[in-house]
């Protein structure tokens, strides 16, 4: 047994647990955070969202010198990429971003405890055979792949996102299975490198969770750059041979089988809550059907002392909506009163171009019955967006039609995911669509269109 006691002992260094730990030092409370791996940052700063977006922009790089400059006026030769210089600035990334975590750590006299955790009791953790104690124990261990039956991840011709961040080569067909965030932006990068890509999703559409037009917005888009899709369909079967693997698909609602053949295939249908190991039913932790931590409004589970935050809870698997309950719950802790609105947790596709949204989709709030207002602008009307040659897609903005607040933020178009930024804002402090369309926009700006979704909303739209 460790002889001094911590007031807070944090299990995962993931954005949710690293930040959490932080936030909880910074507040006074004496720290330690428990993490098996050989770095921090857990699954999005190692195998995520960061080398995930490495690998995008250096993919968005080539495709555009490959395939776009020439628009500008701007001549180039020939043009290649060495997949090794990609990964290699891959985990330079990785590395600089894992590395911050730990001197961060050191800055706020973070402890970490390098090791395996698991809940022994209330207030005490075990690291690789050593025990810690702790008034208060949070889980933040996050998420893991989502298995499909039939299905058997190698990480070599069948992958998950981990695999397809590390491939030896451009596959000549790639297949994804799941039409959400993490099969398009994969997706993306290799078929920006080369690769045919098949989109085979269950569900009728891509982006399931995002706004209905933006989804069809999206898929017409990807299609345009060369992505193929069969929506409504299910994998039964992946037999990997030496060819490749081959892909036994059906109707979604029932039909004759095919066989769709690839090179390599990536299992991207979901996350699932990362609780094994962690002790949490030997000491009556609550869990609910779908395996994640029953909480409450505060983040306390059913036994005194032991919290949980992010992937392993209810609501969005996002690393920014971690971080916010980690700052909340550490707030809380100290006695401070730490809230997270879950209305204005934006959400992000980072494919090109991104799509982002904050906020209710329009079928959620018909769905609930709610009365609301349409504003929407096009990027071909917006100037900076021309000159960038970036015209596709929109801002549509949804208020309520007796109050005009706004309800909900969509956008698609060139960086969506920093325009939605200022959307979110709006939201969290309860803007009106008449709000935003009266705050002054910097000209020429992409976040215009934002401003005159916002006047379309009571249909005063200046540019169209």
């Amino acid at each position: 047994m460790s002889d001094q006691p911590y007031d807070v002992i944090v299990i995962g260094s993931g954005p949710g647990g690293y930040v959490c730990a932080i936030k909880c030092a910074q507040l006074g409370l004496r720290t330690a955070c428990v993490e098996k791996r050989d770095t921090l940052g857990g699954t999005c700063l190692n195998i995520g969202c960061i080398p995930s977006k490495a690998l995008l922009q250096a993919s968005e790089k080539y495709d555009e010198a490959a395939h776009h400059l020439g628009e500008f006026g701007i001549s180039v030769g020939e043009v290649g990429f060495d997949l090794a210089g990609l990964m290699a600035h891959k985990d330079r990334t990785v590395q600089a971003n894992v590395q911050g975590v730990e001197f961060l750590f050191r800055k706020n006299k973070v402890d970490w405890l390098k090791g395996a955790g698991k809940i022994t009791a209330p207030g005490t953790v075990d690291v690789d055979g050593t025990a810690y104690r702790a008034k208060h124990i949070i889980i933040a261990t996050g998420s893991d792949v989502a298995p499909l039956k039939g299905v058997e991840i190698d990480e070599q011709r069948i992958v998950s996102s981990t695999g397809a961040l590390a491939l030896a080569a451009v596959p000549e067909r790639l297949v994804v299975i799941g039409g959400g965030y993490i099969g398009l932006e994969m997706g993306s990068v290799w078929q920006r490198l080369g690769s045919k890509v098949t989109v085979v999703e269950f569900l009728d559409r891509i982006l399931p969770g995002m706004d209905g037009e933006v989804s069809k917005q999206m898929q017409r888009i990807l299609a345009r750059q060369g992505m193929a899709f069969k929506l409504g369909t299910k994998v039964t079967a992946a037999t990997p041979g030496d060819g490749g693997v081959a892909l036994t698909i059906e109707p979604a609602k029932g039909g004759n089988a095919e066989t769709l053949d690839a090179d390599v295939v990536l299992l991207a249908i979901g996350r699932i809550p990362f609780t094994g190991g962690l002790g949490l039913e030997d000491v009556g932790v609550a869990m609910d059907e779908r395996g994640r931590v029953k909480t409450d409004a505060h983040f306390a589970t059913n036994v005194p002392g032991i919290y949980a935050i992010g992937d392993v809870i209810a609501g969005p698997m996002l690393a920014h909506k971690a971080e916010e309950e980690g700052v909340a719950l550490a707030e809380r802790l100290a006695g401070q009163a730490g809230h997270v609105n879950y209305e204005a947790i934006p959400g992000v596709v980072y494919t090109w171009p991104e799509a982002a949204q904050v906020g209710k989709t329009e079928e959620q709030l018909k769905e609930a019955g709610t009365a609301y207002k349409v504003g929407k602008f096009p990027f071909t009307a917006n100037g900076r967006a021309r000159a960038m040659n970036a015209t596709d897609g929109f801002v549509k903005v949804l208020a309520d039609k007796a109050t005009d607040r706004v309800l909900g933020i969509h956008v698609i178009g060139a960086e969506a995911g920093t325009i939605v930024a200022e959307c979110a804002m709006a939201m969290e402090f309860g803007a009106s669509a008449e709000d935003i369309a009266r705050t002054c926009h910097a000209h020429p700006t992409l976040n215009e269109a934002v401003k005159e979704a916002a006047l379309a909303v009571a249909g005063k739209a200046l540019h169209i």
